[in-house]
């Protein structure tokens, strides 16, 4: 059991990983401001939580909102960034505003948010801000070369964002998982096989957000990967 309850801030909090996120932190008595698209998806009330409708896509419309979440919630003092959307498929295949959409969501939402709360978050007496990432970040792939690009990005993002928190109370972490058994797959040609030792379950990244939360606050923990013990893939009919 956690001795100290942190204020969290989960983007993607709807579904997935982010979902996972939001109720592991829940049980471990934290308090936790969901980011969904659509918080209809919560149907059931949770005690601790708090729900916020926001659509990370639209850029021009990050600034308002998120100077009006921090009025709402000044207590804040971490992050967990989940939302993301997967596209795979040569680059010929990609409108240029399908590239610019997924690049958007990945990355520079991400940006926009970190920019718009890292002041505030330097003014607590520790706060962390968890990135989401992907084995995608650790090599490229065939039909990946938008979406590793996204996840390239926030990789130098969070690493070069490190050195720059490196004299303040903010710790950045990054946590690579390999496949997720979420509902991420299935708009997708491909999925991880169906044994138990082919994917990695939500709840193991949730585990892994709780482990850094808990760390002790005068160390960072960098980079985490994750991976399934067998990979493999399975394509579909």
């Amino acid at each position: 059991m956690l001795t100290v309850k942190r204020n969290v801030l989960v983007t993607g909090a709807s579904s997935g990983i982010g979902r996972a996120v939001a109720e592991h932190l829940l049980k471990h008595g934290h308090t936790v401001i969901g980011i969904s698209r659509d918080c209809t998806k919560f149907t059931q009330p949770m005690p601790g939580f708090s729900a916020v409708q926001m659509d990370l896509s639209q850029l021009h419309e990050l600034p308002k909102k998120l100077h009006e979440l921090q009025q709402n919630f000044p207590d804040i003092n971490a992050v967990v960034f989940c939302a993301g959307v997967g596209q795979f498929g040569s680059i010929e295949e990609f409108s240029y505003l399908h590239i610019e959409a997924l690049l958007n969501l990945n990355f520079t939402s991400q940006v926009f948010l970190t920019k718009a709360l890292l002041p505030h978050l330097k003014n607590k007496v520790s706060s962390d801000l968890i990135f989401i990432g992907s084995e995608a970040a650790l090599k490229g792939s065939r039909k990946g070369a938008i979406y590793c690009a996204s996840k390239f990005a926030l990789r130098g993002f969070t690493q070069a964002l490190r050195e720059d928190c490196g004299k303040s109370n903010v710790r950045v972490c990054l946590i690579n998982p390999g496949m997720v058994k979420t509902p991420f797959f299935e708009t997708l040609t491909f999925e991880p096989g169906d044994h138990e030792s082919n994917s990695l379950c939500p709840e193991d990244v949730a585990q892994a957000v709780t482990f850094v939360l808990s760390a002790r606050a005068e160390i960072v923990i960098d980079e985490i990967n994750l991976s399934p013990l067998n990979k493999v893939v399975k394509f579909k009919k």
